[in-house]
C-alpha cells in the first residue's frame, strides 16, 4: 500500500518535470520531500536533513537551486493547473480566487522586505503593522471528495513591495492589484475562451483587475456601501445635428447603503448554504452599473441584513446579472477557502518560515512552498483518500470530525515519504516491498541478557 502511494506521488511529480532542468529537477524532489517531512521550523538545510542528504551531498546545491536556478514558479503553476482541470469536469468553469496574506519575516539584508498592515490582527480602532512579505496569490477553488468545504489550491503568486523598498533597492512600483491583473492575465491566455468564476474581496474590486475584462470571466465580489451606481442609458435617436458620444450611463439610482434604507424596497429572504451552514438571509436586490469599478457592464447587487457584528450591512455583486442571490452569496462565501488555505501553508507547511535572503531565491522558495501545498491535495484526492494511510489518530473527544483536513493530508504524506530514498528514487521503490507493514520506523536494538 505505501509502495503504491509512493509510486503515485512519483508519477505525479514527474508531471512537473517540464520545468526544470534535469539536475533543478532532482534537487526539486529532494526539497519537496524534506520540506513535507519536516515538523516544527522549515528551511533548506532541515530538508536535507529530513532527507537524510545532509550526510551525503552538500547542500550548496539546494540553496542555488532557489537563488541561481533557471526554473520559474509560473511554469510550475500552469502544470499544476493542466492537472488540477483532471479534477473538475471539461464543461464546468474554471473558478478562482484572489487574495494576499502577510508572511512575518525580519532581516535588514532580506529582499523586499517592507512594513504592512496585519489585516488578521487590526481592528478599524487598533491598526497592526508588521514587517514581512505579501503575497499576492491566486487560487484555483475546487470539491475533493474528502471534504465537505470547498478547497482553495494556490498556483500563481507575486511579491508586493511598498514604495519605500522600491526606492531602496530599485525596481518600479506595482499595486497589489496590478499584480493581480497580471496574474489574471496569465490565467485568460492558458484558459484561452474556457469560462472564468473569479471571487474577490472588495480590495480588489476595481477599475485596476476588472478593466475591459472578456465575457468568459464572470466576477462575484464585494462593493463598498457609498458606491456610485447608476442605471443603463435609455436608447433614444439623438436629435439631428448635436455631436458628441452617446451616454454610457444612466440616471443615478440609491447608493447601497440608501437602498438599504429606503421603504420602496422591502427586505426579501432567500435560503443559502454559508459557511457548511443553511441560513435564511435577508436582502435587497437592484440591477445596476458600477461605473468606476466596472465599465458599462450591468451588475446584480445584493444589500444583506446582518444581524450580528458591528457591520450592519454587506454588499455584494456579481457582474452576470441573471444569476440568483442564493447563488451569489453562496459563491461569495467559497472565498474564505483561500483563507483557510494561508492559515495551512503558514502554520503547517512553512510558508513564512525560510530564510532566504537573495531576491530570486525570496521570490522562488514561497511560491514552491505553495505548489507542494497544490502538489499534495491533488495526490490525497486522486489516490490517497479511502486508504489506510490516509486514517487519522484516534481522537475520542474529537468524535464530532467529519472530512479530512491539510494535517491529515501531511500526515499521510509524512507516512509515505518517509520510506523514501530521495537519492535512488527507483532502488527505494523496489525495497519498499520487502518492508514489514510494522516496521515503519527503526526499531531500537535488542537487549543483552545479564552474564
Amino acid at each position: 500500500m505505501v509502495a503504491d502511494a509512493l509510486v503515485a506521488f512519483l508519477c505525479l511529480f514527474e508531471e512537473l518535470r517540464p520545468a526544470f532542468t534535469q539536475p533543478g529537477f532532482e534537487n526539486a524532489l529532494v526539497v519537496f520531500s524534506g520540506w513535507v517531512l519536516t515538523n516544527g521550523a522549515h528551511a533548506v538545510t532541515q530538508a536535507l536533513v529530513a532527507t537524510d542528504v545532509a550526510r551525503r551531498h552538500h547542500h550548496e546545491a539546494f540553496h542555488r537551486f532557489f537563488s541561481r536556478g533557471t526554473w520559474d514558479p509560473d511554469d510550475v503553476g500552469l502544470l499544476l493547473l493542466d492537472r488540477l482541470m483532471k479534477l473538475v469536469r471539461s464543461d464546468a468553469p474554471i473558478r478562482v480566487a484572489i487574495d494576499d496574506t502577510l508572511a512575518a519575516k525580519k532581516g535588514p539584508n532580506v529582499f523586499g522586505i517592507g512594513c504592512h498592515l496585519d489585516s488578521v490582527r487590526s481592528t478599524k480602532a487598533f491598526r497592526v503593522f508588521c514587517f514581512g512579505h505579501v503575497w499576492v496569490t491566486l487560487a484555483v477553488i475546487i470539491s475533493v471528495p474528502f471534504s465537505r468545504r470547498p478547497w482553495a489550491l494556490p498556483v500563481l503568486f507575486r511579491l508586493y513591495r511598498n514604495k519605500k523598498d522600491c526606492k531602496a533597492k530599485g525596481g518600479a512600483y506595482r499595486k497589489k492589484t496590478e499584480l493581480a491583473r497580471d496574474m489574471l492575465d496569465i490565467l485568460l491566455e492558458w484558459a484561452d475562451g474556457r469560462g472564468i468564476h473569479l471571487v474577490m474581496d472588495s480590495a480588489y474590486c476595481n477599475d485596476t483587475v476588472m478593466h475591459d475584462l472578456p465575457t468568459n470571466v464572470e466576477v462575484v465580489g464585494a462593493m463598498r456601501p457609498d458606491a456610485v451606481l447608476t442605471a443603463q442609458p435609455k436608447k433614444s435617436r439623438r436629435p439631428k445635428g448635436r455631436g458628441g458620444r452617446p451616454s454610457v450611463r444612466g440616471k443615478l439610482l440609491p447608493k447601497p447603503a440608501a437602498l438599504a434604507r429606503s421603504k420602496r424596497h422591502e427586505w426579501q429572504s432567500c435560503k443559502a448554504d454559508i459557511y457548511g451552514k443553511t441560513r435564511i438571509l435577508y436582502y435587497k436586490t437592484i440591477c445596476a452599473q458600477w461605473y468606476r469599478a466596472c465599465g458599462t457592464r450591468l451588475l446584480r447587487i445584493v444589500v444583506v441584513h446582518v444581524d450580528h457584528g458591528s457591520i450592519p450591512l454587506r454588499i455584494f455583486f456579481s457582474t452576470n446579472p441573471d444569476l440568483v442571490v442564493a447563488e451569489i452569496l453562496e459563491t461569495y462565501a467559497r472565498r474564505w477557502a483561500i483563507e483557510v488555505c494561508f492559515r495551512d501553508l503558514k502554520q503547517l507547511l512553512g510558508f513564512a518560515d525560510s530564510s532566504a535572503r537573495k531576491r530570486e531565491a525570496v521570490e522562488r522558495t514561497a511560491p514552491f512552498v505553495g505548489c507542494i501545498y497544490t502538489t499534495l491535495v491533488v495526490w490525497f484526492a486522486e489516490h490517497i483518500y479511502q486508504t489506510q494511510i490516509a486514517v487519522p489518530p484516534i481522537r475520542p473527544w474529537y468524535a464530532h470530525k467529519k472530512g479530512l483536513c491539510f494535517a491529515d493530508v501531511l500526515r499521510a504524506a509524512q507516512r509515505v515519504l518517509a520510506h523514501l530514498d530521495v537519492l535512488d528514487p527507483a532502488r527505494s521503490i523496489d525495497n519498499l516491498h520487502k518492508l514489514s507493514p510494522r516496521r515503519t520506523r527503526r526499531q531500537p536494538p535488542a537487549r543483552r541478557e545479564a552474564a
